[in-house]
């Protein structure tokens, strides 16, 4: 089993800070370090650190930052075969603030000479796959891989945070869309994520889901409201705990659970990424998660 993750790659700028700036002014970091991130690049190392091979497919430039990115892919095991590389272009990078309580600020560039064309995504054979996770930062890629999902029959799942492009059409195609908080409220036009759920059900054949923090998970199921409750741990950073949800997710999708089972897997997974440092780190292993799960259901 394989699965393909599609989208944007990034290298994250990490600041630790006490609190997050309010105001303009200077101010002091307590500690740096750099880790690659991006929502399906870090999908991708999540799926790969609860064992199941992927590929990640997306764009990079020429510079320093692209071989730091593909390395950290290779040190995770994550396939990268599948990864465009623009001359000229500079590869995407994040600067991220992460206070005492594991909230996070962040502040992403990409650059326009990387390429927008999807072309070149003709090339890979998505028949190879067994489930398609695609981010919306990269917009014409991922319509081309979730159409080439929807003809193969590979079910596929679109993480849908918040973005300044019109996703309407990624929502029709994918199987399952998962909306951040923001991405809902910007999708549905409203701010109760609830009523988001309904109004986005209506714009795809699909499953819709939310997640909202601490507070877990809910998703509409033949039309009934249903809610997974987040999981309690010691949270030290946020960072990537949507991407980690995604990644696991895509992985339940493949195995053929059910939508309860996949976000209970899908939300313990994310919980214990945030008892570490850094967007990637904490993931666990899947007996490791599976255990968790037993323990604290």
């Amino acid at each position: 089993m394989t699965i393909a993750c599609v989208g944007i790659t990034v290298l994250d700028r990490v600041f630790r800070v006490s609190q997050l700036p309010t105001t303009g002014g200077k101010f002091v970091a307590k500690d740096y370090f750099e880790v690659g991130g991006g929502p399906a690049a870090t999908a991708a190392v999540a799926i790969s650190k609860l064992g199941t091979p992927v590929e990640f497919i997306g764009r990079v430039g020429s510079d320093d930052v692209a071989q730091t990115m593909l390395r950290e892919f290779a040190s995770y095991g994550v396939g990268h075969s599948h990864v465009k590389q623009f001359e000229n272009a500079a590869s995407s990078f994040s600067a991220i603030l992460v206070d005492d309580a594991g909230e996070r600020m962040i502040i992403n560039y990409q650059s326009a000479q990387l390429s927008r064309d999807p072309e070149w995504l003709k090339k890979i054979s998505f028949e190879q796959f067994q489930s398609v996770l695609c981010d919306v930062r990269w917009i014409p890629g991922a319509k081309y891989a979730l159409e080439q999902a929807k003809c193969l029959g590979i079910p596929s799942v679109l993480d849908a945070d918040i973005t300044p492009e019109d996703i309407t059409e990624l929502v029709e195609l994918a199987d399952h869309v998962a909306f951040s908080e923001p991405g809902l409220a910007k999708f549905s036009q409203v701010d109760d994520p609830l009523e988001g759920l309904r109004i986005a059900q209506t714009k795809t054949n699909g499953k819709v889901y939310v997640t909202v923090g601490s507070k877990g998970c809910y998703w509409l199921e033949n039309g009934e409201l249903c809610h997974q409750p987040g999981f309690k741990v010691d949270v030290v950073d946020t960072t990537g705990a949507g991407d980690v949800f995604h990644g696991a997710f895509a992985l339940a999708v493949a195995d053929k659970m059910d939508a309860r089972a996949a976000v209970t897997f899908s939300s313990a997974v994310a919980a214990l990424k945030c008892t570490k440092l850094g967007g990637r780190e904490g993931v666990p292993d899947r007996s490791t998660a599976e255990a968790f799960i037993k323990a604290n259901t």
